[in-house]
């Protein structure tokens, strides 16, 4: 016998009820071995608290085996390389699977496993990858290095697509993919400062040579401008007494500092739903990247850039990012069209494409339980009209 199973095998001895006891008395051993046996089946691991479920590159288990090129982080065992689970990848590739002949942009590369999964399924597609985060853009380049002049990537913002593509002399193309949102390497890093779960400085910054970090944010915005950027990127109901503690407790330099005040500022009732720091930490990280603007920059010059017969697809997080994606897409089926619904359009108006299918698709149960960073994903596309006349919206 083992060092290891003889040490078990005395705690659960120890643990048992004795039998030479009053009859309560052994109820009452009964009720507390059961607890306690649950409680040695289910160790964890894990010596400190994770970030979200989409932090974690798996679910921890103490019988499980984690892959080889992992490393222990916080008692899991995480990628050592900045390594990202595509969301609905294989969505993604059977969507792009019609488009013509050409370049598919992705325009969030990270560590290229989309790009990776196109490139794969679809040996008459290229690939563009643009990503602003210098780390992601070097773990893109190793992944795709394998597939020659099929693919390239290029550093620059997605809401500057325009110029992206012009600097890499692509006048058109067969697709464009976007998936939003900050990055599980980008959490799992305390010095990007994106986490409120670990000590870091307060940054959230994509790309750090961008000029201003949170930290500039939460020092020099006034207290009614920083409730309302609260309210309006992620913490509608306490943003007021968020933001006067914060104001109050200035300088803020670290995140922990940070997730400290937004703690003491919402009810204890309300902290049982979820890390109270959460919506806080997206609001910050949405202003200091302008996510949205980009989002919407980004979107507009994409559709405007597709071939016929090519396809936006848009992977988003939140409600801000979704409602984007829909009246972008929707405005791009009507051309713009400003004639009330129901009616025949005498504006002139030209739809440009229709939508893929309607509404949002989500991932399967099985992805979630295999990636729970999937969760919260809403998938959109559409698809650019192949003549003039207008497209039907519906189903592919």
């Amino acid at each position: 016998m083992s060092s290891s199973q003889k040490i078990d095998t005395e705690e659960r001895n120890a643990l048992q009820p004795q039998h030479d006891t009053h009859p309560i008395a052994r109820a009452r051993h009964r009720r507390s071995w059961s607890r306690r046996c649950r409680t040695w089946l289910m160790r964890s691991p894990s010596t400190g608290p994770v970030e979200e479920s989409s932090s974690a590159h798996f679910q921890p288990s103490r019988w499980s085996t984690p892959p080889n090129d992992t490393w222990p982080v916080e008692g899991l065992r995480m990628s050592s390389d900045f390594a990202h689970r595509p969301v609905m990848a294989d969505e993604v590739v059977a969507l792009f699977a019609p488009v013509p002949l050409g370049v598919v942009v992705d325009t969030t590369a990270g560590a290229g496993g989309h790009s990776v999964a196109i490139l794969d399924a679809h040996p008459h597609l290229e690939v563009l990858a643009l990503d602003r985060d210098p780390d992601a853009v070097a773990a893109a380049r190793r992944a795709l290095a394998p597939y020659g002049r099929r693919a390239r990537v290029v550093q620059a913002r997605f809401g500057a697509l325009d110029e992206a593509l012009a600097g890499s002399s692509v006048t058109s193309v067969s697709g464009v993919l976007f998936d939003l949102g900050v990055s599980s390497p980008q959490l799992d890093r305390p010095e990007r400062g994106f986490s409120y779960r670990s000590a870091g400085p307060l940054d959230m910054r994509m790309d750090p040579a961008q000029p201003h970090d949170a930290a500039h944010l939460v020092n020099t915005m006034d207290e009614r401008e920083l409730a309302r950027l609260l309210a309006e990127n992620g913490e509608a109901r306490f943003a007021r007494r968020i933001a006067r503690r914060v104001v109050s407790a200035r300088p803020l330099h670290t995140t922990d500092e940070l997730a400290s005040i937004v703690a003491g500022a919402i009810p204890a009732a309300a902290r049982r739903r979820g890390h109270p720091a959460r919506r806080v930490f997206q609001a910050l990280r949405v202003a200091v990247n302008d996510e949205l603007g980009e989002l919407e920059s980004g979107l507009s010059a994409a559709i405007e850039a597709l071939a016929p017969g090519g396809r936006c697809v848009a992977i988003s997080y939140h409600s801000g990012e979704d409602r984007l994606v829909k009246a972008g897409f929707a405005e791009a089926v009507s051309g713009g069209c400003v004639c009330p619904p129901g009616l025949p359009c005498t504006c002139g108006a030209e739809p440009l494409g229709r939508l893929v299918f309607r509404g949002a698709r989500r991932p399967s149960p099985a992805e979630v339980a295999h990636n729970p960073r999937a969760q919260s994903a809403r998938l959109r596309a559409f698809e650019r009209s192949t003549s003039s006349s207008p497209a039907p919206t519906g189903d592919s």
